[in-house]
């Protein structure tokens, strides 16, 4: 039985009405859990601000992306009521209305934050990347970190078109100019982060695979888990952003949803990363690199043997074929099960 209550719209603009509600639903999920997030990384930065002054950087870079988030997420539930409560009967339906409001100050926040946000959060992976990468030497980091920063500065142009353009009179998001900019924008957005997610989890799969070899299993793999690569490079984020890529291109009104998704799970993400600096477990530049002075969690004091490459050294191999020591090759962690196990290995030696 037809429903008598039913709006007077097509099937495509309900699709899109229902996927903007549910986006909005998941967009509130998602900033309850950046206020988890937040909070702690902020504790734990507040903490180490006498002992680490680069942390007020990190607490500044939060509590600005924080705010962003908050303002973004404020606009999105305003939205909301303006399109379906303020203007339930406008000629054509609640979206219709979104549409032809494109211009109204609201809906410019809306996409400077969405925006914003997103240059953000890119930044920061892609300096993740570059101090991952110069545990092999700046000129190897720089290398492979140029192209992610000209497609960064690319993408932020893009940007800034994209938001120019949706919030012009007469235009919206889904406007032929504003759609081709939408497109490239995100397509460079998107090619970015799934780079710099490549390079960082080939870095750390190469880690994986040698710290697997230098340690006992019980002890290496733990270090460098799967969960570790999807978080430090960003992953979550990649899979949810091709899949608003994919639907925004074509007009399938369930992008609405996956935009929601995709901007939720990069903040996320990138707490996540902070969380692990602020921890002391994200893997950095000295993480593998070979220290100096005296040896600290099994890291050796012998000279190199001549059998012994600058390789071997950086990535934690044996300092020589008969050595029991190692170099120190996992994040600085007290009472680890890694060092128990140097101790014993160390003490085996001593009796031999």
């Amino acid at each position: 039985m037809p429903n008598p209550y039913r709006p007077e719209e097509d099937e495509n603009t309900l699709n899109l009405e229902r996927n903007f509600l549910a986006g909005d639903l998941i967009c509130g999920i998602g900033y309850g859990i950046q206020i988890v997030l937040y909070s702690r990384c902020a504790w734990y930065l507040w903490k180490q601000r006498k002992q680490k002054r680069h942390t007020l950087l990190f607490l500044g870079y939060i509590t600005i992306l924080f705010c962003i988030s908050t303002i973004f997420t404020a606009i999105q539930a305003r939205t909301v009521q303006v399109v379906y409560v303020e203007n339930r009967n406008y000629p054509g339906g609640p979206w219709k209305f979104f549409l032809a409001s494109q211009h109204e100050s609201i809906n410019v926040i809306f996409y400077a934050t969405f925006f914003l946000v997103t240059f953000l959060s890119d930044c920061l992976v892609a300096w993740r990347c570059w101090i991952i990468w110069s545990a092999s030497g700046m000129l190897a980091a720089s290398l492979v970190t140029l192209v992610p920063v000209m497609m960064l500065l690319s993408s932020f142009v893009m940007g800034t078109l994209w938001t120019l353009q949706s919030s012009r009179p007469g235009l919206s998001l889904y406007s032929k100019v504003p759609l081709a900019y939408g497109t490239s924008y995100y397509a460079l957005s998107l090619s970015l982060n799934v780079l710099l997610t490549f390079l960082i989890a080939l870095r750390l799969l190469l880690y994986r695979r040698t710290i697997v070899k230098a340690l006992p299993e019980e002890y290496g793999k733990p270090y460098l888990s799967i969960a570790t690569i999807i978080v430090e490079s960003a992953a979550i984020y990649s899979v949810f952003a091709i899949l608003f890529l994919i639907t925004y291109a074509v007009n399938d009104p369930v992008n609405q949803t996956f935009i929601a998704v995709s901007q939720a799970s990069q903040q996320i993400a990138t707490y996540l990363i902070i969380y692990r600096l602020a921890d002391g477990r994200a893997w950095g530049s000295n993480t593998i690199a070979p220290r100096k002075g005296r040896p600290n969690h099994g890291q050796s004091a012998t000279p190199k043997s001549p059998q012994t490459t600058d390789l071997d050294i950086e990535f934690g191999t044996p300092i020589s074929k008969d050595s029991h020591t190692f170099t120190s090759v996992c994040p600085s962690r007290q009472d680890s099960g890694y060092d128990r196990w140097y101790n014993s290995q160390e003490r085996n030696c001593n009796v031999n």
